[in-house]
């Protein structure tokens, strides 16, 4: 793992101030964790740390965690179960998975089952913080824009933009990960537009793509099964070959779309 210079830890009175998500750094290696607590801090976060399963529902039982930073080698549970049960006890949170394997299918199986990303070891501290940073973007926007009644309609679906939360068109609420709800924004404010995978992990995560990176094949795939969209013949997000995606139904919003996806996913230039 890359170490930066060291910095001065920021003092309790700014930590309280800080408007910066609580991080959890679930990890058995003691060391790495001690140096992503020290990193975090002196970048303004409060950072807890847990060394397995336990410690992990100890912490969140404790107090409020907005982001886990989730080891996939794990003593007891391994990360990849955790993972599964965090998105499904708390479906906002954000899940960054932290792996020694640079397998693509592990990153594939973690990406489904609801982490937000992930990253390989050894990873640099900044690329994490840019991470985290993103993340915490989608999770509750610093000054959100008023959407006010911001809600667009589409193909009997509907997005509520203030609530970030998508009903279908029987009136069921849609749970969505804070990553499927800004892939969903982006598809909306770019609607019939071909959209590639770097532009729209461009657009989601601020970052650029991988030479093996199926982050956004997989959130589209998750999408398509929340939004009952048939993967081998999908109405909604249709498969560009050689392009990308592109959203395809014809939508209504019932207030200023644009204004309200500003700071949620920003249209493409």
């Amino acid at each position: 793992m890359a170490m930066l210079a060291r910095r001065e830890p920021t003092s309790p009175g700014a930590l309280l101030m800080s408007k910066n998500p609580h991080v959890l750094v679930v990890d058995d290696e003691r060391e790495i964790c001690e140096v992503l607590r020290e990193y975090l801090v002196s970048e303004g976060y409060l950072v807890s740390v847990a060394h397995d399963g336990e410690d992990m529902r100890r912490v969140m039982t404790q107090s409020r965690v907005e982001l886990v930073l989730l080891d996939v080698v794990l003593p007891g549970k391994d990360g990849m179960s955790l993972a599964r049960s965090l998105r499904a006890e708390y479906p906002n949170i954000g899940i960054i998975m932290l792996t020694g394997r640079g397998d693509t299918m592990d990153r594939i199986i973690g990406l489904e089952l609801g982490a937000d990303d992930y990253l390989v070891k050894p990873f640099h501290l900044r690329e994490l913080l840019a991470r985290i940073k993103s993340i915490s973007r989608r999770i509750e926007p610093a000054d959100p824009p008023s959407t006010g009644d911001a809600r667009l309609h589409f193909a009997g679906w509907h997005l509520d933009l203030a609530a970030r939360e998508l009903v279908s068109p029987d009136g069921d609420s849609i749970r969505l990960t804070g990553g499927e709800f800004a892939l969903l924004a982006a598809f909306a404010a770019n609607a019939h537009r071909v959209l590639s995978r770097d532009r729209l992990l461009d657009l989601v995560s601020g970052r650029e793509a991988g030479p093996f990176d199926r982050t956004i094949d997989v959130q589209v795939g998750r999408l398509r099964r929340k939004l009952g969209d048939d993967p081998r013949n999908p109405a909604i997000i249709k498969t560009v070959r050689g392009g990308g995606y592109m959203f395809t139904p014809a939508a209504e919003a019932s207030a200023d779309l644009a204004g309200a996806l500003t700071g949620i996913a920003p249209a493409a230039n």
